[in-house]
């Protein structure tokens, strides 16, 4: 059990920046975005946050305005950006098309070589990220990312199994990020030392 205070929750992974069409028109008949930020574990900080939880949360973004304002929108929100990696100058960006009527949503990624793709096992020292926390959560996603995510993944899990936390996972699979085979192969024995396992 999570209380407010002290007892944070660190999660890891990738935030995007959302580029949406205006409702009713198609990304092709844009001329103008809507701006947000997100993503799976970016989102979870930021829930845990608003109901007065202590969240950490952890990633790499450019160094430049995109990047700072990716952070900026986490601290209003109330999580710890302490621990933000800033290198490189790509943020992962997709593209929204809201559905309408029978025409489903759509979206269009542009993530290759973003700062948090970029991310490698050595780069994070996790026995600082953890020293006060008492729960990790990780997604699937993180670890379809690259290779280096993948092994600053598993880094992480291990480096909290260390720390006596809880470790939470949503598996949250991606068939445009990595194939069954691979994900299985990287993704078992993560899971298997993982506490919850969200499917």
């Amino acid at each position: 059990m999570v209380e407010s205070g002290t007892n944070r929750v660190v999660t890891f992974g990738e935030i995007m920046l959302r580029l949406s069409s205006p409702m009713g028109y198609r990304l092709r008949q844009a001329t103008s975005f809507d701006v947000t930020y997100g993503g799976a574990e970016a989102n979870v900080a930021v829930a845990l946050a608003q109901w007065g939880l202590a969240s950490r949360y952890v990633t790499a973004l450019p160094k430049n305005d995109l990047g700072q304002a990716a952070v900026d929108r986490l601290r209003s929100l109330g999580v710890d950006t302490s621990h933000v990696r800033r290198r490189g100058d790509r943020i992962g960006v997709y593209y929204l098309e809201h559905g309408a009527s029978q025409r489903s949503s759509r979206v269009i990624y542009d993530r290759a070589a973003s700062a948090a793709a970029c991310l490698r096992a050595g780069e994070v020292d996790w026995d600082e990220v953890f020293a006060d926390a008492v729960w990790f959560h990780w997604t699937g996603i993180t670890p379809g990312l690259s290779e280096g995510t993948a092994a600053a993944t598993a880094e992480a899990v291990s480096a909290a199994r260390r720390h006596d936390l809880t470790v939470s996972v949503d598996l949250n699979y991606r068939a445009k990020l990595w194939s069954r085979e691979s994900a299985r192969e990287v993704m078992i024995p993560l899971v298997e030392q993982s506490d919850i396992v969200v499917a």
